[in-house]
């Protein structure tokens, strides 16, 4: 399975952006897709998860400013950022936890990163 990731840019502060990302390859099932991002010099973070149920978890730092939406039907997660911050940038990454249908067992899958860059 690979996830591919599309959405990210640059944008002034107080913009929007979309990011989207599509897991393809042969899946059996996708406990829950979500965004992590990582700043320079900094570790990885967690930015937001969605479950097949359709159960949410954001950040405390993109609380109200992101929104995560799912399309289960698609394999799709998207992110939906609003009210950028410079502090918003990094590399943002998505995670998948899926079963193909060469194993028995679900892992965990990244995408390869799209830049996301917040100007002030």
């Amino acid at each position: 399975a690979q996830l591919v990731e599309s959405g990210g840019g640059l944008v002034q502060a107080g913009g929007s952006l979309r990011l989207s990302c599509a897991a393809s390859g042969n899946i059996v099932s996708i406990n829950y897709m979500g965004w992590y991002r990582q700043a320079p010099g900094k570790q990885r973070e967690l930015v937001s998860t969605i479950t097949s149920a359709g159960s949410i978890n954001y950040a405390d730092s993109v609380k109200g400013r992101f929104t995560i939406s799912r399309d289960n039907a698609k394999n799709q997660v998207h992110l939906q950022m609003n009210s950028l911050r410079p502090e918003d940038t990094a590399v943002y990454y998505c995670k998948a936890l899926l079963r193909t249908g060469a194993t028995t067992f679900s892992r965990d899958y990244w995408g390869q990163g799209t830049q996301v860059t917040v100007s002030s």
